[in-house]
């Protein structure tokens, strides 16, 4: 059986307990072959564009950005805003994964481009649901944009 296409996901993401928690359920549920991890909006934008220690890695972009809002150095709607103003990467799928139940952020992550939001659950068993399932769709189910995913000789 062929090797399935590289899905990476980048998680952008401050809290260790959740990215503890998102690793998990994304690995036991075979939903990613690589997440990459950044802990600020900063690196986030590093690791896109390519700059500082993320200069030499691979090519392509992430099948979805997972980002939460609050973020140090630079939050998850500036993040969204510079992503979104960018023909390299407005296509990229972005769930932003957050806490915040608060209408206004809600709605100005829809105005700024956002392809999802979901509010992290408190309950340890239905945040790793959560998660499966929004790794279920967006790294198995949808259909990425060109470009996403290397190209391989067939």
């Amino acid at each position: 059986m062929p090797e399935p296409d590289m899905r990476r996901v980048l998680l952008v993401e401050d809290s260790s307990n959740d990215v503890e928690l998102i690793l998990n359920s994304l690995s036991e549920n075979h939903l990613a072959n690589e997440v990459v991890v950044v802990r600020d909006g900063e690196e986030a934008l590093n690791y896109l564009y390519r700059r500082g220690v993320f200069k030499m890695r691979m090519e392509g972009n992430p099948v979805v950005v997972l980002l939460d809002l609050k973020l140090p150095k630079i939050n998850g709607m500036e993040v969204m805003t510079q992503l979104k103003a960018d023909p390299a990467f407005r296509l990229i799928p972005i769930v932003v994964l957050t806490s915040s139940r608060e209408e206004p952020d809600l709605l100005r992550c829809y105005e700024l481009g956002a392809n999802a939001y979901v509010v992290k659950p408190i309950d340890f068993h239905e945040f790793v649901d959560v998660i499966k399932q929004v790794g279920l769709f967006w790294a198995v189910v949808n259909q990425p944009p060109p470009g996403s995913l290397p190209s391989i000789a067939r």
